[in-house]
């Protein structure tokens, strides 16, 4: 009886230390929309990010209603349902209109018919109670997991510009704890369904931190590089985990390099025609006058 009751309040810890770090990273959007809402524009931000982490948020919501014993799971999601409503709201108030009318579709194929479609699913071809929280958990997992392509990508765009600032180290070490404390919940709670996405984030987490110390000085030595390409500006993107494993890439605000006009190097041709123009002296003799023109 002691070891279920330590077991019961390790989980009541750990379920509130991930409450109030994963409260923090749903709020890690809130600069992106911040300028959408001064700019009144949502640039090329896109909307997937965020209905994807709502359609998330859904599904475990049910999940921790119908499992009856996880109201820490309660709070966190139904907090995460809120912020992203809103995140979405506004990006269909500010989004161009063939940005609004995709972005409405996508949310109507994911969370509305596709996440009815389980709740369907689960509800009336599954009758027992206890399987229904089985399938529906295998389901977050299993899309929780899925989504892991994301920051999958930005790990692999690391090593590949051997620069990290698309991933930020402070970010990527709440997320990582944030992925601990979400295990450590599901384990005390003996609930593997939470526990196993969270493994996979944590390993992620530190693969991220490890790839930031081993190329955190190399972006240095690509500002020249930027420079000289000036036309791949692109917006600076952080990979987001939600407390139950689901990935997200996040654009940020990002401070543009002020590039140098490529057409300084080039070396001015001056037309052959217009270099060396006759000219008549005085006393009718004829001088030719020939340009220099100094290249930078």
């Amino acid at each position: 009886m002691g070891v279920m009751i330590n077991h019961h309040l390790l989980a009541i810890v750990f379920g509130i230390l991930g409450n109030a770090i994963s409260f923090l990273v749903f709020l890690a959007p809130v600069p992106t929309f911040y300028r959408i809402y001064k700019k009144k524009s949502t640039e090329s931000f896109q909307s997937l990010p965020y209905q994807v982490s709502l359609f998330s948020c859904m599904l475990w919501l049910c999940y921790a209603l119908i499992k009856q014993d996880a109201f820490l799971l309660i709070t966190i999601n139904s907090f995460g349902c809120v912020v992203e409503t809103i995140y979405i709201a506004m990006f269909f108030t500010y989004a161009t209109k063939e940005k609004r009318i995709a972005a409405i579709k996508l949310f109507l194929t994911i969370n509305v018919a596709f996440f009815s479609l389980i709740l369907m699913v689960t509800h009336f071809a599954v009758k027992r109670a206890s399987l229904q929280v089985a399938v529906l958990g295998w389901i977050c997992v299993a899309i929780s997991v899925s989504v892991f392509a994301a920051p999958l990508m930005i790990v692999a765009r690391v090593i590949k510009t051997k620069s990290v600032e698309f991933m930020p180290f402070t970010l990527s070490f709440f997320l990582t704890i944030s992925a601990v404390m979400w295990f450590a919940y599901g384990l005390f709670l003996h609930d593997i369904c939470i526990a196993i996405p969270n493994v996979v984030g944590f390993i992620l987490g530190m693969v991220q931190m490890v790839l930031y110390g081993i190329y955190r000085n190399s972006g240095e030595n690509l500002d020249i590089e930027k420079k000289m390409n000036p036309s791949e500006q692109q917006l600076k993107s952080v990979v987001v985990m939600s407390p139950l494993g689901v990935s997200e890439v996040h654009p940020i605000d990002v401070n543009v390099t002020e590039s140098v006009d490529p057409s300084s190097y080039a070396v001015q041709h001056e037309d052959p025609s217009k270099e060396e123009e006759p000219v008549t002296d005085h006393d009718g003799k004829c001088h030719v006058e020939t340009a220099r023109h100094e290249s930078v």
